[in-house]
Order: C-alpha cells, then structure tokens, then sequence
C-alpha cells in the first residue's frame, strides 16, 4: 500500500469495533511490510461485522413478531 498512515487506520479498526487481537495483527503486518494480508484482515473484519449485524437483524426481527403477536393477544 502506498503511503498509508498505519495509526489512522488502528484508530478506525478500534471504533469500527475490531478485536484487540485483529487491530495489533495489522500493526504486525505493517511493521513486517506484508501490506496484501492487511487488506485480507481488514475484509474479514468486515465479515464479522456483517455477520454480527445480520444476527442483531435476526434479534429484532423476532422482537418485531413478539410485539405484533402480544399486540394481536396471541404471544408465541
């Protein structure tokens, strides 16, 4: 990668939510100078965040039913 600022990118991984363990990974990476495999961390950081929003979905999706449910007097 061409001119990346490595702290700027620490910052974002920590607010986007990032693990510790992933955020000091690409720390590792860069200071290694195997720039491609940040890339592959960071994609897959994205998928956890997708997978974790995709069950919160799931959560209020069932919380949606309850409510529609109890409003109807059937709670299931």
């Amino acid at each position: 990668m061409k001119n990346i600022d490595i702290e700027k990118i620490l910052i974002n991984m920590c607010d986007a939510g990032c693990s510790g363990a992933d955020i000091e990974r690409v720390r590792g990476l860069h200071e290694a100078g195997i720039d491609d495999d940040i890339i592959r961390c960071l994609r897959r950081c994205r998928c956890d965040l997708m997978e974790e929003l995709h069950r919160s979905q799931r959560r209020v999706d069932c919380m949606d039913h309850l409510i529609r449910a109890t409003e109807k007097g059937e709670p299931k």
